[in-house]
Formats: structure tokens, sequence, C-alpha cells
């Protein structure tokens, strides 16, 4: 219980000490006045921006405005050179005024936590009587289990909020209904002991350039596509981008010892000292092994995630119990996760022990 305890405040109190504020539509008699303060304001706004087409534009003022982030939608828009002539930029940034007066401050301390571990793909595999599955039974989800867990929530009318660490109280301005919440998933390493258990192996760029995950199936074809929380979630976002306030997506809390996002970027696979028996078995099975390329690998799927919304934070380098270690350990593995594990994620000032 401590150590849920730990990991649930962590992130509530990064997470809910957060800036900023978004505001959704109403239907009232200040239309009209809405539209003409959007007008009055356009000569004020237009700075120089890149040149974009209008179509691009208004689809991504279109989302910011389905995600509560009316200010950027209409800083965007007034951007454009035609912004006064176009009349879908102009309903667009008048629905976008209109909608300021909807929002209502949720309280902070209210703010919910769900916290996924990776999900379970195939479950004949990771439930196959070894001395494995009770621990899956117990602190695992399946993919079908989250796939209906992230639909209820959004029918229910919650919202993801998350945001970086920050630690500056500010506000949550949501629609009356909505229920802002947090989202987390320990442990995004992709551990050798999980190899042919039904998981998803390592997070990739797909031909595309979007996040999705590498899985080996039961007869050992390697698939891409969406077999754990972060594509599942982007491409339920994608579907309902209402779900996401700001375009937030989760905290991804990792540690260091197995490497990170599937990728074996831990030092002893480069070194060769001090490894375990799985890691050496892994460089037998991988001769060519590039622990510079492998490197260079991980940041770009870290930073096209970033740039999706998703945040990085720290499980502790080798996955420590806090209550169970002296605060000089866990000053060393915290100095051993920031030299080995955040240049690859980016620099995050969010801790998150476990």
């Amino acid at each position: 219980m401590k150590k849920r305890a730990l990991i649930l405040t962590a992130v509530l109190t990064a997470a809910a000490l957060t800036g900023g504020s978004g505001y959704l539509p109403v239907t009232d008699g200040i239309r009209s006045k809405m539209i003409q303060n959007v007008y009055a304001d356009a000569e004020d706004s237009k700075e120089s921006a890149d040149t974009e087409t209008s179509d691009s534009v208004l689809d991504q003022a279109t989302i910011m405005y389905q995600q509560y982030n009316y200010d950027e939608a209409i800083k965007l828009l007034k951007k454009q050179d035609d912004f006064t002539k176009n009349k879908d930029y102009m309903d667009l940034a008048a629905k976008c005024q209109i909608a300021k007066k909807s929002l209502v401050e949720y309280p902070l301390e209210k703010i919910t936590h769900v916290f996924f571990h990776t999900l379970i793909e195939d479950t004949s595999r990771a439930f196959d009587g070894d001395s494995k599955s009770g621990n899956y039974n117990q602190v695992m989800t399946t993919v079908s289990e989250f796939n209906k867990i992230i639909q209820i929530m959004y029918d229910k009318g919650y919202v993801l909020v998350n945001k970086d660490g920050t630690m500056s109280r500010g506000k949550i301005m949501v629609p009356e209904g909505k229920i802002p919440f947090v989202l987390s998933q320990d442990d995004v390493s992709y551990y050798h002991y999980m190899d042919g258990d039904g998981c998803a192996s390592k997070l990739v760029l797909d031909e595309n350039g979007e996040v999705k995950n590498e899985y080996v199936d039961a007869d050992g074809n390697v698939l891409v596509g969406d077999y754990d929380l972060v594509p599942l979630l982007d491409s339920f976002i994608k579907e309902h981008p209402d779900f996401s306030y700001h375009g937030r997506k989760g905290i991804l809390a990792m540690t260091g010892y197995d490497g990170v996002l599937g990728y074996r970027t831990d030092i002893a696979y480069k070194t060769g000292k001090k490894l375990q028996d799985d890691q050496k078995k892994f460089l037998e099975d991988h001769p060519d092994f590039n622990y510079k390329q492998e490197v260079k690998n991980a940041k770009k799927v870290a930073k096209a995630m970033k740039a999706e919304g998703w945040e990085f934070a720290s499980h502790t380098w080798g996955h420590k119990d806090v209550a169970a270690t002296s605060l000089d350990d866990l000053k060393r593995d915290d100095k051993k996760w920031k030299k080995y594990v955040a240049p690859i994620l980016g620099e995050t000032d969010m801790i998150i022990f476990a």
C-alpha cells in the first residue's frame, strides 16, 4: 500500500498543479458581440506566420477547439493574412470566443489518477500457467479491457489533463460535467522477462512516422500496430479529440536497467559489464547489436511521443522501493537515471518513485 500511495501522490501532485485554461461552447445571446470582437481584434493579431493551406489551418484550429484550447485556436486563425476575408476562420474564431464563457473550474484536489502497466495482447501466452501468470493477472490489464475502460470513461465525460512537471498552481477549466483525470503507465521499458508472453516488444515509428508498437505474435511474425497503451490512446484521441484537454496524453514512467521504450540502452549492453543472464542472451541473439544506433532510435521515438503530448517520468533506474531504500541509495539511483535515461527522453523534472 505504501508503494502505491507514493506513486499516486507524486503523480497527482505533479499533474494537478498545472497552469493554463480552456473553454467550451455555450449558446447564449452574446454571439454577435463576440463576432464583433473577433473582427476588431484581428488586425492586432496578425503576426508573421508560416504559409499554410486554408484547410490545414482550419483543421488544426478545429482540433484545438475540440480540445478546449480556444485561445490557441484563435491565435492561429488570426495569424493568417486572409483572416478577415475567410468566413470559416471567422466563424470558428467566434465560436471559440463564445465558448470561453461556459467553463467551470475543476477542484484540483479531486483529479483522479488512472494507472496501468504494459498491456497484454495475447492472454493465452500471458496466462499459460507458468510462474509469471499470477503476477500478470494481478497487476496487468489486457488490450481488450483497456479499450473498454477508456470507452466507458469517455462516455462518462472524463478528460485527460496531464501536464508537465512545472510545480505552479494553476487552474483546470472544463465544461460543466466533464471530469479531469491523470493517466500514467509504469515500466514502459518492455523488459526481457516479458518476451514471448503476449505483450508488445517496443515502441517504434511506422512508415508514416506515427508511434506504434512492435509485436511478435505466437508464430514469430513481427507486426507493427496498436498493441499497447500509447498507440491505442493516440488512435482513440484521433477519433475522439475531446477526450484530451489541450492535446494532453499520459505520463510514462520508466526504469533504465533494461533500457527504455523497448530499446536496450542500459550502458551494460555497450560495456558488457555486470550483464544479467537475459541481457547476455539478448546480445548472443543479436550479434549485430549497435548500442549507438539503439540510443539514436530510442531518441527518435521519444521525440515523436513528446510532440504528440506524451510526458516522461522516472520510475527510478533500478525500480526501487522507496520505503525500503536509503536516501543515499536513491540519490545514486537518480544520478544513474539522469545520466543514462534522461538524455534519451529529454530532460524531465517530474519524478515518480516506485
